[in-house]
């Protein structure tokens, strides 16, 4: 993260942050971040706020005393998705709306986190806020309904589409690579699908900029969707590679990498062949970009392996 944005940061007014989802990645980025940073954040999730329940969303929130709420939580299970739509759409798409209707009420600026997943993965080149949503899964098609309910309900809103997120917390491709290289000497990874590999604490400090900023009322001319995703291009094979080169330099596991085409790898849901993010927009409105994709693996396996050693 640049210097400018640090300071930034550090030098927070007394806003108090609602971060929706207790749980997930970004969620617990956030918190921790804010936490790191003396930004004053409130924690909302199960059992209190249940996104799928509507009461349980405005109870939550008046009581909260919050200046914005981040909505970071999600039904991100994509393939357990296609076998019970119900509860993907209970969470992404209605809890969504939920979220916006209180938000409305209570007149709190919103930031709702989206996905690579609204577009069909089509596109031949990175994928624009203006480009038109196709989604060809039912992780997809609820996500896209919340992004609708979002922009229909709060007008001052913020909606901001990243891919591809690991960090230290829960499962991701990254914590799972090292697993697997504690075990095997070899691992296929499939090598003809293309993203922006987001290490989730650099969009946790992206996500608390914009926040200091929406809250302050100094960005009610910024609203809208932005795509927010680590720097530079990889496919499923090179987001490995480079896991494997950067444990190797610290001492950690690694293994080789068998590169398969996606035909070979089978699941539920069809992941995007590319779900590149364009992350111009918000770079020219916030004067905000993710660091390159690789130093956000380079500091995840960092972190990731100073958890897993001796002190």
């Amino acid at each position: 993260m640049s210097d400018m944005l640090g300071q930034t940061l550090r030098e927070k007014s007394d806003i108090r942050i609602g971060v929706i989802g207790t749980r997930g990645q970004l969620a617990r980025s956030l918190l921790e971040a804010a936490d790191t940073r003396g930004i004053k954040s409130v924690a909302l999730g199960r059992p209190a706020l249940d996104l799928a329940d509507r009461l349980s969303v405005n109870r939550a929130l008046d009581a909260s005393s919050v200046d914005i709420v981040v909505n970071a939580a999600a039904y991100t299970a994509v393939d357990q998705a296609e076998r019970d739509a119900s509860a993907a759409f209970a969470i992404n798409a209605a809890g969504a709306e939920h979220v916006a209707k209180a938000c409305t009420r209570l007149a709190l600026p919103l930031i709702h986190i989206s996905t690579d997943y609204v577009f069909d993965g089509k596109k031949p080149s990175p994928y624009l806020e203006s480009d038109l949503t196709d989604p060809t899964t039912v992780y997809g098609r609820s996500k896209c309904e919340g992004e609708q309910q979002v922009a229909q309900t709060r007008p001052h809103h913020i909606i901001l589409r990243t891919t591809w997120l690991h960090s230290p917390f829960g499962h991701n491709f990254v914590k799972t690579m090292l697993r697997l290289a504690g075990e095997r000497e070899q691992i296929s990874v499939v090598d003809d699908q293309f993203s922006s590999p987001t290490y989730a604490p650099h969009l946790a400090d992206v996500t608390l900029a914009m926040a200091d900023r929406v809250a302050a009322g100094n960005a009610d001319s910024q609203c809208g969707i932005y795509h927010a995703a680590g720097e530079g291009y990889a496919s499923w094979y090179e987001l490995a590679e480079a896991t494997f080169q950067a444990s190797r330099a610290l001492g950690g596991p690694s293994a080789k990498v068998i590169g398969i085409p996606s035909s070979r790898y089978t699941a539920a849901a069809k992941r995007p062949m590319n779900s590149r993010l364009d992350g111009g927009k918000l770079a020219r409105s916030f004067d905000l970009r993710l660091p390159h994709w690789r130093t956000g693996v380079d500091c995840g396996v960092t972190r990731l392996l100073s958890m897993t050693r001796p002190h």
